[in-house]
């Protein structure tokens, strides 16, 4: 087993136990507990857990969730750039589905494009777009999670199987070259995975804030995703490395409200 799957796999085990003992990586993996060490002291520099003495638990910042109102207030002007870039790529007569979250509002707020049909599961952008004659909206429905203010679950997921689009506009909490596009909340990220199921480019949208971070519930690989729309903000080592891996970034600038 590559070392990367076998991280992988203690991360996993460390979402379902909370945590886990060296011995008992070392005799799972069949690798010495030299081995292991050296794997949770990568992991720990990665942010994912926390080493203590004979083991690992798992960090408690990829459970946290915040909520639409706390994220709502932070990095605003890169969220702007980016739902502005963004917007760019929606041609007329398109049909796309807009993820809720705080980024993918700013795209609702900035699209041009004329006679679309927008999906989407978020209460906010349905009524951003609501005054908007040439958009014909289309809203999920599903269980209302006042966290996120977006409609996910089992009618949500239903809801979005019926259907197909051209792009689909995904927000996520994390996002990592190794673990993909992470969020907290499973019931959300399956959601998110319906979404990405039906679309025939993704395309994920988050400020720099957001790489090198991951959370609880996984929504897709990185080998998933057609496109990363983030700010300059981003730090230029991490745009090598997706560069290297093959992996279309485009970087909004920050001039906005010129």
């Amino acid at each position: 087993m590559f070392s990367e799957e076998r991280k992988i796999q203690i991360i996993n085990l460390l979402k379902e136990k909370g945590n886990i003992k060296v011995t008992d990586l070392a005799k799972i993996y069949d690798v010495s507990e030299v081995t292991i060490r050296k794997d949770l002291k990568e992991l720990e520099e990665e942010g994912l857990l926390k080493r203590v003495h004979g083991g690992a638990v798992l960090n408690d910042s990829i459970k946290f969730e915040p909520t639409f109102s706390e994220k709502s207030d932070k990095y605003i002007i890169e969220k702007e750039c980016i739902g502005k870039s963004s917007a760019k790529l929606i041609k007329d007569g398109d049909i796309i589905a807009l993820d809720s979250g705080t980024t993918t509002l700013q795209i609702a707020k900035n699209i041009t494009a004329k006679n679309l049909t927008v999906v989407t599961n978020s209460l906010d952008i349905a009524y951003e777009l609501s005054n908007k004659k040439d958009i014909d909206v289309i809203v999920t429905g599903g269980n209302l999670r006042w966290e996120t203010r977006a409609f996910v679950g089992p009618l949500t997921d239903m809801a979005l199987k019926n259907i197909r689009v051209d792009k689909a506009f995904i927000g996520t909490n994390g996002i990592s070259l190794k673990l993909g596009i992470t969020t907290p909340n499973i019931i959300e990220a399956n959601t998110k995975k319906t979404i990405i199921s039906i679309s025939q480019e993704v395309i994920v949208v988050c400020d720099h804030s957001k790489f090198n971070s991951v959370f609880f519930a996984k929504i897709a690989d990185i080998n998933d995703v057609d496109i990363i729309i983030t700010d300059n903000g981003i730090d230029k080592e991490i745009i090598n490395q997706y560069e290297e891996e093959g992996v279309e970034l485009i970087i909004s600038n920050m001039e906005v409200n010129k």
